[in-house]
């Protein structure tokens, strides 16, 4: 059994978890999270702990019994203080603005490109750089990969988008050969 789950969670003031219809539910100031539960998972809820065990003693029960616990903490903390991912657009005309419920890149490309942002998540953009917030640190994470995905940051300038922490591993250009060889 995982060592994570082994632990009692601790439900902070303010928030509610419950339990119904085979799924668990997360209420706090800053929304509702769900996620649907699994046979092999059992979770129970005492006064302001909860912890989670194997309903059946098999390994895919085991293994996913950490893993619900990793989640319930995840949902615990997104529901009180949102999670929040930085995106830096770097490179010679290329702009990030809002329009909207969308996000409008000039990425170097033909066209500007338009990425709808997802119910649940703020997007707030200040001088290129992309501040994507929510609750749910799933939604957080791959909205935020799949506007990084559109323009990777390439080694040899740095173009691109990338994340605010993430550093870029530089390559050397081309050297110019002496000439009279």
């Amino acid at each position: 059994m995982s060592r994570i789950s082994k632990k009692p969670i601790f439900i902070p003031s303010g928030t509610e978890v419950s339990i119904t219809d085979g799924e668990l539910i997360v209420k706090g100031k800053g929304g509702t999270l769900k996620r649907p539960l699994h046979r092999a998972v059992s979770i129970t809820i005492s006064g302001n702990e909860v912890t989670v065990a194997a309903a059946e003693n098999t390994r895919l029960g085991r293994a996913l019994c950490g893993t619900y616990a990793a989640h319930l903490r995840n949902m615990l903390q997104g529901v009180n203080t949102p999670f929040v991912k930085k995106l830096q657009v770097e490179g010679i005309g290329f702009r990030a603005e809002l329009a909207g419920k969308e996000i409008k890149l000039m990425l170097g490309f033909s066209h500007p490109v338009m990425v709808k942002v997802p119910e649940g998540l703020t997007v707030q953009i200040d001088k290129n750089v992309i501040t994507v917030s929510g609750s749910d640190k799933e939604q957080v994470g791959q909205f935020s990969a799949s506007v990084r995905a559109l323009k990777k940051p390439e080694p040899y300038k740095g173009k691109g988008i990338r994340y605010e922490d993430e550093t870029i591993r530089r390559k050397e250009g081309k050297k110019a050969v002496a000439a009279g060889a």
